[in-house]
């Protein structure tokens, strides 16, 4: 179940920049062995059985560690960037150890926020099983700033019971996809056909790649905007062409975050649904449990699987603590085997090890569209300490809001999206 090595190459990128952290030296220096330890994790759909995971590694850390608390907080994805920056400024309110987004870990390296672990990384012993990609994917210029915590890829999630009981097949093209939601839409006005969101910009990339379409072009940190490219506009096009009354109302999907499209399939409001291997636990926690199934997202031509965004999230410990070891260890726990295993099986969380990942996926058939999806090629976004800025800008879900509220065509929107994320990498050089 090792990921491939086209990926393993694509996420290697995410190991190199140019740049040296440009904020001031925020380490701590301190190495308390007692004291509280404050942890910031991301908020899933259904967070209650990946709390139940957490605390029962938080109760095991504490009861090794006498005359120590940890208090863990769920902060929500979307606004991350915000409270991370914030934190990064200001030690004495940042946690210890921190839930990352692998494509944050360029930007956060240049800010000088993360801690380098890479001696407490190469002796855990645990850590010789990580998937190379995954170890890249924590990784900058040849220093290790975390512990993997789980690969993520997207794939079509579809309601069973409406397609048998409109006669579809499951689509092979997003030609037949965008069919499909409109034959759903007109057939059961109640139901989007598939729901999308103008602020989900990993649930849209796979139409711009499928499109031979690219954000950017470029390597070792030096990137150029390719949004206004024809081939990403084809992609742009297509998914954007998906908002409107025939399948998604923009009114009410142009907001939508990817959060929000996985909610709206759990509680069946949706006949199909682009979701992660992570969405699991809350599809199967909602109204559509045993009326779903999970397929590769498709290609432009019958057979292609759309390259999807090479996910994943990784557990950090913050210059600023002042409980160095304590805050090691417990990022250890929390990427741990043990831990990932439990996570897989409470939230479908993908493993970083590959021995924890094969046991995963003879276990659990769900897995296998997923992995079919990583198999086939999944990308990565630019290994740019600007992509940081550019995803919390909102530089993407402004280029789709344009167009689907009708302010701006395709041509103009991707043309001005492009000209800011020139912007923003020329800024990172």
């Amino acid at each position: 179940m090792k990921l491939p090595a086209r990926l393993a190459v694509l996420l290697a990128v995410l190991a190199v920049t140019a740049c040296a952290p440009r904020t001031a030296d925020t380490s701590s220096g301190a190495d308390e062995k007692t004291g509280t330890l404050r942890v910031w994790l991301f908020q899933e759909v259904d967070n209650q059985p990946k709390e139940r995971v957490v605390d029962a590694v938080v109760d095991r850390f504490e009861e090794a560690h006498d005359g120590t608390e940890v208090q863990v907080e769920y902060i929500p994805v979307e606004t991350r960037a915000q409270r991370v920056k914030a934190a990064f400024n200001d030690p004495a309110s940042a946690p210890d150890v921190i839930e990352y987004g692998n494509t944050d870990t360029a930007g956060y390296v240049r800010d000088g926020g993360l801690a380098d672990v890479t001696r407490a990384f190469t002796a855990w012993d645990e850590a010789k099983d990580t998937d190379p990609a995954a170890r890249q994917s924590v990784t900058v210029g040849g220093k290790v700033y975390g512990a993997p915590f789980f690969v993520g890829v997207r794939a079509l999630y579809y309601r069973t019971d409406v397609f048998a009981e409109l006669g579809l097949r499951v689509p092979r093209t997003q030609d037949e996809l965008a069919g499909a939601a409109r034959t759903i839409r007109a057939a059961r006005p109640d139901l989007y056909g598939l729901v999308v969101g103008g602020a989900y910009t990993y649930g849209a990339l796979p139409f711009v790649w499928a499109h031979g379409g690219e954000l950017a072009t470029g390597a070792d940190g030096s990137y150029t905007a390719a949004l206004d490219s024809p081939a990403a506009r084809r992609g742009i096009a297509a998914y954007t062409a998906l908002f409107g009354d025939h399948n998604c109302p923009a009114a009410k999907c142009a907001g939508m975050t990817g959060n929000d499209t996985i909610t709206a399939f759990a509680a069946g409001r949706a006949g199909m649904a682009i979701g992660g291997d992570f969405s699991h636990a809350a599809v199967e926690a909602g109204a559509v449990k045993g009326k779903y199934a999970v397929v590769p997202l498709p290609g432009v031509a019958p057979g292609e699987i759309a390259p999807a965004f090479a996910g994943g999230n990784n557990i950090g410990v913050l210059r600023s603590t002042s409980h160095r070891t304590l805050a090691v260890d417990l990022m250890k726990r929390l990427a741990s085997k043990d831990t990932q295993g439990e996570l897989f099986d409470a939230m479908g969380f993908l493993p970083t090890f590959t021995d924890v990942r094969r046991e995963a996926a003879a276990r659990e058939p769900f897995v296998e569209p997923f992995v079919r999806t990583l198999a086939a090629g999944a990308k990565s976004v630019p290994a740019s300490p600007a992509w940081a800025r550019i995803d919390s800008s909102q530089v993407l879900p402004t280029m789709f809001q344009e167009i689907v509220s009708g302010r701006k065509d395709v041509r103009t929107a991707s043309r001005d999206a492009a000209r800011r994320m020139n912007d923003m990498f020329g800024a990172a050089g």
